[in-house]
């Protein structure tokens, strides 16, 4: 028994289906072609000269792009004599003799040829650097072959992210948009503006790949860089604590019990204003842990965190000193220089038109890459920036919300250490990188 394998695929980055064949023995011969069929031609031409009893392949549409080529393959194999079997479908062999089996093969055939054009044109879309299929992001409308501004949302998206920039909060920027704009969103729809390739320029793809630079961005790369700092600093405290309006919502805790403290306001009846005080939410401990007066909590914060930032500053190490930067921008340059030579490498019959869409399209992907984990190192002026919040008074001319800012940036969490009547702070520090 002579059996043969023959597999297909769109691309060479496409992986190679794998086509079981235990049952069938030994398999004596395997063609694979990618895109064109030539390979598939060359086999059909050695069944005419060496007679073969099974064709494996993953799927019938292997045959060809059309119904009417795959069936026309069919015929030419089954008049040779040759039986083949799709392992990876629902094990259709030749042509079926009864009318209704084979109108239901028809049908799938299809169904599937058309899904398979469709990722063919995809691809090719990919490629090129083209958009992908579907309705443009909010922000954006297609033009051509490309995403291109639309002047009445995009100022909206604008609004959205300059407003998370300045307080950092995901929640008091949803609530800005439908109070300024009355553009309603839901805080999911928020979260993913905020991580979306789209809205810096870029492309993001099915298969991982991003490339850079495809269109007008609505968020620079500095700002990029920024609104990831800011998610990830956030996803150190609740998610509610991250948008409260007090600066230390989230970050204290009890030193002895664990149990974090929680934002209380009271309101006095016969006086002005109003009292706040930190209360832990669930001590366990027997009596629990006193509540303790906000401010003074906070007074004691800011001057702990100037005298201990006073003596961290010029420990924190400098962009680029562990040579992360240099590494990234060494290997940007390397990609770079290649890509200027695929022409050359096209010119020379080395590549084919092909062969020179994939290279660039992998290479502009490595590009991008390496490119946002340079984006996402720690910012140049962050020594300078600690020194100047070493000041006291630069905390006092803040705003809650502003303090809060600089406080998630800087601090990962405050301690309560109780002295007896007293108590102390700790403060651990987490420089965002």
């Amino acid at each position: 028994m002579k059996v043969v394998v023959y597999s297909y695929r769109l691309s060479p980055d496409e992986p190679l289906a794998e086509i079981e064949t235990p049952e069938f023995g030994r398999v004596q011969r395997r063609y694979c072609d990618i895109r064109g069929r030539s390979q598939l031609q060359q086999l059909l031409q050695d069944c005419r000269q060496s007679p073969v009893d099974y064709l494996l392949l993953h799927q019938l549409q292997d045959l060809g792009d059309t119904v009417e080529a795959i069936v026309e393959y069919l015929r030419a194999f089954q008049d040779l004599g040759v039986k083949v079997v799709a392992t990876g479908d629902t094990a259709m062999q030749t042509l079926p003799e009864d009318p209704l089996d084979l109108w239901e093969m028809l049908q799938h055939l299809h169904r599937e040829t058309h899904r398979q054009r469709l990722r063919r044109g995809h691809q090719q879309q990919r490629l090129h650097g083209h958009p992908p299929p579907g309705k443009a992001p909010y922000g954006y409308r297609r033009g051509g072959d490309r995403y291109r501004l639309d002047r009445s949302t995009a100022p909206v998206v604008k609004a959205f992210f300059e407003h998370f920039l300045l307080y950092g909060s995901l929640r008091g920027a949803v609530r800005h948009l439908a109070q300024r704009y009355g553009k309603r969103i839901s805080v999911t729809t928020g979260r993913r503006w905020l991580t979306s390739a789209v809205y810096r320029g870029d492309l993001a793809y099915n298969d991982g790949r991003v490339l850079s630079n495809t269109h007008v961005a609505i968020l620079s790369r500095a700002e990029a860089a920024q609104v990831d700092r800011l998610l990830r600093r956030n996803r150190r405290v609740p998610p509610r604590s991250a948008s409260a309006p007090r600066s230390l919502a989230g970050l204290v805790s009890c030193h002895h019990c664990g149990c974090g403290f929680t934002v209380s306001r009271v309101t006095r009846r016969h006086h002005a204003g109003e009292y706040l005080y930190l209360r832990p939410k669930a001590c366990p401990q027997t009596p629990k842990c006193k509540g303790l007066s906000y401010d003074a909590v906070l007074r004691r914060t800011v001057e702990q965190v100037c005298r201990d930032l006073q003596r961290l500053a010029t420990q924190l190490p400098a962009l680029g000193d562990d040579g992360r930067k240099q590494t990234l921008q060494e290997q940007i340059g390397r990609k770079q220089e290649l890509l200027r030579e695929l022409p050359q490498l096209l010119d020379r019959g080395i590549l084919d038109p092909e062969t020179l869409a994939l290279r660039r399209y992998h290479l502009e992907a490595e590009i991008s890459q390496c490119q946002s984990q340079l984006a996402a190192l720690t910012p140049v002026n962050l020594q300078e920036t600690a020194k100047t919040v070493s000041l006291p008074q630069f905390w006092w001319d803040l705003t809650e919300t502003e303090r809060r800012f600089y406080f998630r940036e800087f601090v990962q969490q405050i301690y309560i250490v109780s002295e007896g009547d007293d108590w102390q702070l700790r403060i651990d520090f987490s420089f965002s990188r």
